[in-house]
């Protein structure tokens, strides 16, 4: 991804000094013997070289002065932004602020979706490898995708978006190290978590057997799950390392590192699947190649993190990591109803289309890869929101913070027309690029333009979920996602395609509506937000960590 700068600015918070300067007792010890060269940053200025050193006094950190030292404080670290230096009350207009923040999203938004849409790579060279082997192969790759994404995927996505509510705004605070300890904490929480995952998956077989699959094809799902298992630690990893690294603003190093292993990851799913007799071994390949694919990714998180990225938010491993998990735990749960909720919902719907007829569900298919598709860029930008919202609070921004916000739904209605453009315009060719059924390219057709209008509320849905994630609001997201699709969305769609045979139109009448819900209701949550009441939070969830920072 292309961040800002592509380095920490590195930055001091130096707690008052006692006054004990005790001239016998080095100040010079730091935490777990570390000294680190600190580069200071102000606001347009040139970065002046530092050191700071960790005091074993209840204060702890305490600033040395050299001879090149202002005479100012230095600033926290912060992802710098030319936008950033005015002063709130006499800086811009809330016009000339909302341009500017439009620039900076948009920035922040290109590489991580740029790293989505590789990492979505992963998966379809392993559906691509294993569709040309068999429909039974197909079938089974298919339902094992869907149980790892409902059992597994979904809920380290969950867990991990509190991430999106704690790492961006202690970045900017006076205790940035915290973006390293909260992130030892959610590995901690993800760990534990993957326990119950991964008894699922390795009995996989016999609970889709209890669900009535074909055995045959329960069989080879869950043959498909225990192989991608090798992968899913690396996978909850990547979620935790992506968002330590984009919080800092280093958003080029997730893309840097995708775009060096997907092309490995289409290797490995030819060879393995396809290649010389040696190194073919057929249907288990794909998931094999996606799991070492997913390791890679994991491994190179860790070899940038330590030899090319500033350590100002790393928290050295002790028992702390180990404490304090109660505020993850909170959040991420939350954060697994706002996020699974929605995967769940797609997954019943796909149910009820099959209940349709093949013409149906190969229609509903080729909607869901194109919507698929098109939503990496709204998920791009709320990520991309999130951090930003978050730096901004705490930075004590609010008012900018508020004015992000509302930048960031106008660019998502932006970017959603573009689709629904697209949509538009190519409706009657569309189903070509998956099918070539007349009638499943005809029923797609005339489906379109609904699934046109949708990519304007999957947007603003999207988006206002990664706002009230910033905010640390995930259970209000998760309510909102329950209500619109399980009491809303769902039995109204369902109702339009049996009781009133308006066969697939009708599911997607029904997820419309709960979007269309979803995104009224998270844009006035947005525009009524106290963003100083935000900032507050901010602070006092800071304050009691940093008690036992050193």
């Amino acid at each position: 991804m292309s961040s800002p700068c592509d380095y920490a600015f590195l930055a001091q918070f130096a707690a008052a000094s006692t006054g004990h300067d005790v001239e016998g007792q080095t100040q010079k010890k730091l935490l777990n013997g570390n000294e680190d060269a600190i580069t200071r940053t102000a606001c347009g200025a040139a970065p002046q070289p530092n050191t700071f050193f960790i005091s074993p006094t209840p204060t702890a950190m305490v600033y040395r002065p050299t001879e090149n030292t202002p005479l100012l404080s230095p600033p926290n670290p912060r992802i710098e932004e030319d936008v950033d230096c005015s002063n709130e009350r006499n800086g811009p207009s809330t016009w000339v602020m909302f341009q500017e923040e439009l620039g900076v999203l948009a920035k922040y938004t290109l590489p991580i979706f740029a790293t989505h849409v590789f990492e979505y790579s992963l998966n379809m060279a392993s559906v691509v490898a294993i569709g040309h082997i068999s429909t039974i192969a197909l079938a089974a790759a298919t339902l094992g995708f869907m149980t790892a994404s409902v059992s597994g995927y979904a809920i380290v996505q969950g867990l991990a978006s509190a991430l999106d509510t704690l790492l961006p705004a202690a970045w900017t605070s006076n205790h940035p190290q915290l973006v390293g300890l909260w992130s030892q904490r959610m590995l901690v929480v993800t760990a534990a978590t993957l326990i119950p995952v991964l008894m699922i998956w390795f009995n996989a077989e016999s609970i889709l057997l209890l669900l009535r699959q074909d055995p045959e094809v329960a069989h080879l799902a869950g043959v498909y799950l225990k192989w991608s298992s090798l992968g899913l630690p690396a996978y909850a990893f990547n979620c935790i390392s992506r968002r330590y690294f984009q919080s800092q603003g280093l958003f080029s190093v997730p893309t840097k590192i995708i775009l060096f292993i997907a092309p490995i990851n289409a290797l490995l799913n030819y060879v393995f699947v396809w290649g010389p007799e040696p190194l073919r071994i057929g249907f288990i390949g794909a998931p094999i190649a996606t799991s070492i694919s997913l390791n890679l990714i994991s491994i190179s998180s860790v070899i940038y993190g330590i030899f090319y990225v500033e350590r100002t938010a790393w928290h050295p491993i002790s028992w702390r990591s180990f404490t304090g998990l109660s505020c993850l735990v909170k959040l991420g749960l939350a954060g697994v109803g706002q996020t699974a909720s929605e995967w769940w919902s797609w997954e019943l719907n796909n149910l009820a289309a099959s209940l349709l007829g093949p013409a149906a569900l190969a229609a509903q298919s080729v909607l869901l890869i194109s919507s698929s598709c098109t939503f990496q860029a709204p998920f791009a930008l709320s990520l991309a929101t999130s951090v930003r919202i978050g730096n901004l609070l705490g930075e004590k921004k609010a008012r900018r913070a508020g004015v992000s916000a509302y930048a960031s739904i106008a660019l998502s209605v932006g970017i959603a027309l573009v689709w629904s453009t697209l949509f538009m315009t190519f409706r009657q060719s569309w189903a070509y690029i998956v099918n070539n059924d007349p009638e499943v390219v005809t029923l797609v057709a005339s489906i379109l333009p609904l699934v046109a209008v949708y990519q304007v509320f999957d947007g603003i849905t999207a988006v206002t979920g990664g706002i009230l994630r910033a905010r640390g609001k995930q259970f209000i997201g998760a309510l909102l996602n329950l209500s619109a699709y399980y009491v809303i969305g769902i039995p109204f769609g369902v109702w339009l395609t049996f009781k009133m045979n308006m066969g697939l139109v009708g599911l997607w009448v029904g997820i419309t509506v709960s979007l269309i819900y979803c995104s009224f209701w998270g844009t006035y949550l947005c525009i009524t937000a106290d963003w100083q009441k935000d900032v507050q939070k901010v602070l006092d969830r800071l304050a009691v960590e940093s008690k036992n920072v050193h």
